[in-house]
């Protein structure tokens, strides 16, 4: 797409959104991944848009994403979240489905949140554990910065050396050990999905070096960082995968079962988390 066109795109988006929340908006903002949007459920004073009514963002295809933007209080605190996501085995681009992120950084959003369930690969975890994402491996065949840069979104080149923003990081544990929540530290593998891996790639994703692997995420933290926000995220373990002897067919029933499972302890943190930023 062309730049000016693009950037255009943006303006209106953010300018339709803008009207609809004439309170402000907040300086966080939370994505939900599959499963996990019952926080809307917990926050107060919400105003809900539908991605379809908002010009230019993608549809949300997939079973259990809300396909909704809700700005409202979560722990007292004002919060935006983006009740669902899109991911690139849809049919999307990574440049399209990243669209909203850079709707986010013009909004004004500083510090965002990503949520994700995924499959374990390291030997320790176990399904409905919460794990910290501390760095990530891209194996998504399509970057979202691909094509000619438009350097009022970010740099030509961003750094990705402390993309996951040690603070966040810190607090996030931080509100896991108030609320007494088992959770851990990890690196997640991206890949396009739909299917899921094969044991053979369970095997090579664990050999180099990842504890997570799961279809979704890594593109948004590519253009967020781009953007120049401060970036933290968590996933739910919502299959084992490794040693290959532990691993068990998966659906997309069971995959949401454990999301829901585990969601409430996700929650709790992100609600003490919010009010640890604001």
């Amino acid at each position: 797409m062309d730049i000016e066109l693009f950037y255009k795109n943006i303006l209106h988006s953010t300018d339709f959104i803008s009207q609809k929340i004439p309170t402000g908006i907040p300086r966080v903002a939370i994505m939900m991944g599959t499963g996990l949007s019952s926080i809307v459920d917990e926050m107060q004073e919400c105003l809900t848009i539908d991605y379809a009514d908002i010009p230019h963002f993608p549809r949300s295809t997939v079973q259990s994403h809300k396909g909704k933007l809700v700005v409202g209080k979560l722990n007292g605190r004002e919060v935006l979240v983006l009740a669902g996501r899109w991911h690139y085995y849809e049919g999307y681009s990574t440049k399209e489905l990243t669209f909203p992120i850079r709707v986010l950084k013009q909004l004004g959003v500083e510090n965002i949140i990503f949520t994700n369930v995924s499959g374990g690969v390291n030997g320790d975890y176990n399904a409905g554990d919460l794990v910290v994402i501390k760095d990530h491996i891209n194996a998504i065949p399509d970057h979202p910065l691909r094509g000619a840069n438009d350097d009022r979104l970010g740099p030509r080149f961003p750094d990705m050396l402390k993309t996951y923003d040690h603070s966040l990081r810190d607090k996030i544990k931080s509100a896991a050990a108030q609320l007494d929540i088992a959770i851990h530290e990890g690196v997640y593998y991206g890949l396009q999905g739909p299917s899921l891996e094969t044991p053979a790639e369970y095997v090579m994703i664990n050999k180099v070096g990842a504890d997570l692997v799961g279809m979704s995420t890594v593109p948004e933290v590519i253009v967020a960082k781009h953007a120049g926000m401060n970036i933290a995220a968590v996933s739910i373990v919502s299959n084992v995968c490794f040693p290959p002897e532990r691993i068990t067919e998966t659906t997309l029933e069971e995959v949401i079962l454990v999301a829901n499972q585990a969601s409430d302890k996700l929650n709790k943190i992100l609600g003490l988390l919010v009010s640890k930023i604001i």
